[in-house]
C-alpha cells in the first residue's frame, strides 16, 4: 500500500530528519522521494540536501541529492527516488527552509508470490529475437 509521506522541512535550526520504521515490522518499506524545494523565507544561497544511509558494509554514507538556490533552481523533482529506511535527510549547506515530500510504500511479504517471478522468466524466454531494421 502507498501512503503519502507528509514530508519534512530542513532549516538552520533543524538540519536533519530521520525517516525510520518499526524494526519488528515484517513488511518491506520504501520511501520514494518526489520533490525537494525551497519554501517561504529561503535566502538566495546554495542549499545542499544530502541523503545519509548505510552501504553494503553497514558504513554510514552521505550522498548529495539536491543543490537548490532561490534565483536559479528553487525546486527539484526527483521522480520518486527510492530509498530504504532508515534514512536521514541532512541540510549540508545553506539555511533553508527546504521541504521534502514523497511516498511511503509498504510491501507486505505475505502478498509477494515467487511463482509470478517464474512465470515472468518463462515469458522472457519466449520473446522473438529483435530483427535489424531494413535499410
Amino acid at each position: 500500500s502507498d501512503l503519502l509521506f507528509p514530508g519534512c522541512e530542513l532549516t538552520a535550526s533543524a538540519k536533519s530528519y530521520t525517516f525510520q520504521v518499526d524494526e519488528e515490522d515484517d513488511s518491506d518499506h520504501i520511501l520514494a522521494l518526489s520533490v525537494v524545494c525551497l519554501t517561504d523565507g529561503a535566502k538566495d544561497e546554495c542549499n545542499v540536501v544530502e541523503v545519509v544511509g548505510r552501504n553494503h558494509e553497514n558504513q554510514e554514507i552521505a550522498v548529495p541529492v539536491a543543490n537548490l538556490k532561490l534565483s536559479c533552481q528553487p525546486l527539484l523533482s526527483l521522480d520518486n527516488f527510492k530509498l530504504q529506511p532508515p534514512v536521514t535527510f541532512r541540510l549540508a549547506a545553506g539555511s533553508g527552509p527546504v521541504h521534502l515530500a514523497g511516498w511511503h510504500q509498504i510491501l507486505h511479504r505475505e502478498d509477494a508470490s515467487f511463482e509470478e517471478d517464474d512465470d515472468l522468466s518463462e515469458e522472457e524466454e519466449e520473446l522473438a529475437p529483435i530483427m535489424p531494421a531494413k535499410k
